[in-house]
């Protein structure tokens, strides 16, 4: 897939609720079912849950959350754009004093998207900010034996 077949990136608002969540997930695992060169569902579901319930808890407002999904030559780019311009916590360099507690139900969301990205970072946009993550593709070949 080059540059002139990828296709734009998929954009979607969703309600600043809970309900945002199953929204986000359905429509990445949609959109990286046909992609030959996708990454890994499951994990794409997964941190995109993270992102956008981070942006529901986290933020201030009831207005819309933007899901962005970016189909890339080999992998996707997703970014959820909120209107809070505050960083996200421990998205880029975390303290290593600062392990979550295992007893706690909260605080593996960045860790999770640290983890299983293949990078992941935040942006300040013209509305708030912008936080992503890249996954690689899983070549057509290892797909088919899974």
């Amino acid at each position: 897939m080059d540059d002139r077949s990828r296709p734009a990136p998929l954009r979607l608002e969703l309600p600043h609720d809970t309900a945002a969540v199953p929204l986000a997930r359905a429509l990445v695992r949609t959109a990286l079912a046909e992609h030959d060169a996708g990454p890994d569902e499951d994990t794409a579901e997964l941190l995109t849950a993270e992102l956008v319930a981070n942006a529901v808890e986290h933020t201030a407002g009831s207005g819309p959350i933007e899901l962005v999904v970016e189909l890339l030559e080999v992998g996707c780019h997703v970014e959820v754009h909120d209107a809070q311009p505050v960083r996200p916590g421990e998205l880029i360099c975390p303290d290593p004093e600062d392990e979550p507690d295992p007893w706690l139900e909260h605080g593996r969301g960045l860790l999770l998207i640290r983890a299983l990205s293949e990078d992941c970072g935040h942006r300040p946009t013209d509305r708030g900010k912008a936080v992503w993550f890249r996954l690689p593709g899983i070549p057509a070949q290892r797909r088919q034996m899974a």
